[in-house]
């Protein structure tokens, strides 16, 4: 199967595992794909955390896709308005999950924040 090229992102404060949150992440880690096989990476510092932001910050980074450990409800649906898939419940290093989303195993657990948690 051919695959286009894309661009998927990953919150990370290691560059190595991703993020159980995105909105806690010190860097994003964006991967560009071609044909299947990884094209670039880039490492991105993002925004201060704050409703609507984060959504904005990827799709500006030109990403299609974003792989994180959990986010809430709200995000989810402002990152699909702006056409960005997302997939939940991911854990471990960025380059595992990057495989596994590669060969079209990589699904979204549906682990949405419920926000009780301190955001600071």
């Amino acid at each position: 199967m051919e695959q286009k090229k894309m661009k998927i992102a990953f919150p990370s404060n290691d560059r190595k595992h991703v993020e159980e949150h995105f909105g806690h992440a010190k860097e994003f880690v964006f991967c560009t794909l071609e044909n299947g096989k990884v094209e670039a990476t880039e490492y991105v510092t993002p925004p201060a955390h704050a409703p609507g932001v984060i959504p904005a910050f990827v799709h500006e980074q030109g990403a299609s896709a974003i792989i994180t450990g959990g986010m809430g409800g709200m995000a989810v649906d402002i990152f699909k308005g702006h056409g960005i898939d997302v997939i939940l419940g991911a854990t471990g290093t960025i380059e595992e999950n990057l495989e596994t989303f590669i060969k079209g195993d990589l699904e979204s657990t549906g682990s949405v924040c419920d926000h009780s948690h301190d955001h600071g």
